[in-house]
């Protein structure tokens, strides 16, 4: 990754670090959060890391403990925030409405349009969909 390009991280990509019964995409997201630079250019938000918690902790195989998905979203906190406020939150209802996304798929593009980000991994949105100047790219195809 370039160190001028911002990359949101869409949770599943997060997820993905913590679900053993998917060794491929496991690799992928640790190469991802791993990249010499990743601190610098990876962004999530609010929303992500909420979402990444209960996902953890109830959605996967071996889901974690609360503890230790605790301990998971204060490291992941260390990366860029984008925290999410009304204004946001009003852009996304504009955005998904005027794309036919979902709310939390909408509050995922504004958030990463908010903090510059050009491109968003994602398995959720349609890759190669662009939403200008972000681009969405999914990781794991």
């Amino acid at each position: 990754m370039s160190a001028e390009v911002r990359t949101f991280l869409d949770t599943n990509v997060l997820v993905y670090l913590f679900d053993t019964s998917a060794p491929a995409k496991q690799a992928t997201a640790q190469a991802i959060l791993g990249a010499e630079d990743a601190e610098a250019t990876l962004v999530i938000s609010t929303q992500v890391l909420q979402e990444f918690y209960v996902t953890v902790t109830r959605k996967l195989a071996k889901p974690l403990s609360p503890e230790e998905a605790e301990e998971a979203v204060r490291n992941l906190a260390g990366l860029s925030v984008v925290e999410i406020d009304v204004a946001l939150v009003l852009e996304a209802i504009g955005r998904s409405r005027k794309s036919k996304i979902s709310l939390w798929d909408a509050l995922i593009v504004e958030s990463a349009l908010a903090d510059g980000c050009e491109r968003l991994l994602s398995e959720d949105l349609q890759h190669g969909q662009e939403f200008r100047p972000l681009r969405i790219e999914n990781p794991f195809r």
